[in-house]
């Protein structure tokens, strides 16, 4: 590793945390907070995260759609990625980043996307790196704890959304 690559890989955990501190008071004064938050549970584990992406996979081949299609644990971590034949590369990391975003902040990564579109100090999401303030990552729950996320790319934005929640869906079947 290089010293320029060294620095980077100790400055983004820093800018990340601050980068987190900044989304939450924005997100905590955009909504209500009469409901209670969510809470992490146990990891998705490989075998749900395949029942997960086999359910997404199944949604976007019904509608002839190419996609990347990213899950993470609770810590963020990918633990399963796949992209059907002929999607375009930049889907991959686009993928990994909404599942990322989701999962990080206890939301779909719509909300942001919603933030934003909203203007005011929702524009403040803009100066967060290394997020993905666009529909298609959403939270993986089981027994209403978040255990991941997935993220999916590769077509419209509402389209990337709806495969991700057939994904989601698969385990609550």
């Amino acid at each position: 590793m290089t010293k320029k690559e060294n620095l980077v890989s100790k400055a983004v955990p820093a800018i990340l945390l601050s980068s987190g501190l900044l989304f939450f008071g924005i997100i905590s004064s955009l909504e209500s907070q009469t409901q209670q938050p969510l809470m992490y549970g146990s990891p998705i584990n490989l075998e749900q995260a395949r029942k997960v992406i086999s359910a997404a996979q199944a949604e976007a081949r019904k509608n002839n759609w190419l996609m990347a299609i990213a899950i993470v644990d609770t810590g963020g971590n990918l633990v399963l990625f796949e992209r059907l034949d002929g999607t375009q590369i930049g889907s991959i990391e686009i993928a990994r980043l909404k599942a990322v975003t989701a999962n990080n902040f206890k939301r779909p990564s719509k909300s942001l996307e919603e933030a934003i579109a909203a203007g005011g100090i929702g524009l403040r999401l803009l100066a967060i790196q290394g997020i993905a303030p666009l529909e298609g990552g959403e939270l993986i729950l089981l027994d209403g704890k978040i255990i991941g996320a997935i993220g999916v790319s590769g077509a419209q934005s509402v389209q990337d959304g709806q495969v991700a929640r057939a994904g989601t869906a698969a385990l609550k079947q």
